[in-house]
């Protein structure tokens, strides 16, 4: 069940550190991608169907044939801002194997003609961010960073910048604007595709897995990457399991396997051996699907979003058969009130006002206007915005109170007596 593209080296001691990474394997890709046209690399990884892998799941190859070649400089920016609850892959590749991601930012800077590549971190991911800078520093010092990389002729510096905790920072265009060194607030989306911007000049930014999954289709060819998954969903994917699960922990797996399958025997099955009531499949900001729909699911793009869910980013947060599903829609919406940078009024507001609505619910002091004043307020939230982030939080909020009616009912019944 377990494949190793992105994870091959994680159980070797030392692998981030570059001596320990050659003798591994590592930067091997670097001589086949420079004998290279950049753009036969762009068309693997086209063919491969490599889909962004940081909640999206955009095709990776068309967002690089979106950056133009004629304007200098441009940039490649790695979003390694992981502050979505429930998800914690990247920083197991930050961990133990920084010198992928490296390789993976050379080749795909390589790919798209870009002059620079930042790494933007998640504030909170100190240890991590240490151990990456100790990497880059490495890679610096044995000339796989810097100019004419190998004697390539190719020129790539390659920054580590830190966050400062915000949530939003995740979001592409909110990360590029906290990268200018501005407050990080999502940009309107053009009118086309385009490339992203930085200072005024392109940019591409991509996750931390996505980019360390480069080498292996480099190396191996499309059709070794096609191998795995499905036709749709093709390849493989760091899932993490948290929550009521007796195993938990973050596993490499090929997409379109059974949820169950995966929560049962990777995962250990539910802990204390308790029945599963609910299923959170990729990341906080995906609705929750009841333990009969995870029953029917698959880790694929397709299946989850035709069950109204999504696999975002693979962190699955398991939920036991005693979890009052109330105080968790309270847990998640108290998040995003946090989280919220403001700029728009329904998010700003929305947000809050649904936060308040719970929290009066819990007390006791909820009846059946609440629940339908929640709903009108998720619905006024949905679409109204510049970012994904208040359209996400009105998906939570549908699914935990449409699933879950009775138990909010419960706390009225309570009221009432």
């Amino acid at each position: 069940m377990i494949q190793r593209i992105v994870s091959r080296k994680f159980d070797i001691p030392d692998a981030h550190r570059i001596d320990v990474a050659l003798l591994h394997g590592g930067y091997a890709t670097l001589s086949k991608a420079f004998a290279m046209e950049p753009d036969a690399i762009t068309t693997e990884i086209e063919r491969s169907g490599l889909r962004g892998k940081g909640g999206g799941g955009a095709p990776t190859g068309k967002k690089w044939r979106l950056m133009p070649k004629t304007i200098s400089p441009s940039y490649l920016v790695v979003n390694a801002d992981e502050s979505e609850p429930g998800t914690f892959k990247d920083r197991q590749i930050l961990q133990y194997d920084p010198h992928l991601l490296i390789e993976g930012i050379i080749v795909s800077a390589y790919a798209m003609g870009a002059d620079h590549a930042y790494v933007y971190i998640r504030g909170e991911y100190k240890a991590f961010h240490d151990r990456l800078v100790e990497a880059v520093e490495e890679a610096y010092e044995r000339g796989y960073l810097g100019e004419n990389i190998r004697n390539s002729g190719f020129n790539l510096s390659l920054s580590v910048h830190r966050g400062a905790g915000a949530y939003i920072c995740g979001e592409k265009s909110a990360l590029l604007e906290s990268l200018e060194g501005k407050r990080g607030h999502p940009r309107l989306k053009p009118a086309k595709p385009e490339c992203e911007w930085y200072f005024g000049h392109p940019a591409t930014v991509n996750n931390v897995e996505t980019i360390a999954t480069v080498p292996f289709i480099v190396q191996e060819g499309f059709e070794a990457y096609r191998a795995y998954g499905t036709d749709q969903s093709p390849g493989t994917m760091l899932f993490a399991m948290s929550g009521h699960i007796s195993r938990p922990g973050v596993y490499e797996l090929p997409f379109g396997l059974r949820m169950m399958e995966v929560i049962d025997e990777l995962g250990g099955g539910v802990k204390n051996g308790k029945k599963l009531k609910a299923v959170i499949p990729g990341g906080a900001s995906t609705p929750v699907l009841t333990a009969e729909e995870a029953e029917k699911a698959t880790l694929d793009y397709e299946t989850l979003s035709a069950m109204g869910s999504g696999l975002g980013t693979g962190g699955m947060i398991i939920m036991d058969e005693e979890s009052c599903m109330v105080k968790a829609l309270h847990n998640l919406l108290s998040f995003y009130r946090h989280e919220s940078c403001g700029q728009c009024t329904p998010c700003r507001e929305g947000t809050g006002w649904v936060d308040t609505l719970i929290r009066h619910i819990l007390a006791g002091r909820g009846d059946e206007t609440h629940i339908q004043t929640l709903l009108d307020v998720s619905k006024t939230m949905n679409g109204q915005t510049i970012c994904v982030f208040a359209p996400a939080v009105s998906g939570v909020i549908n699914a935990f109170v449409k699933k879950f009616r009775p138990e909010f009912e419960h706390y009225f019944q309570r009221s009432e007596g």
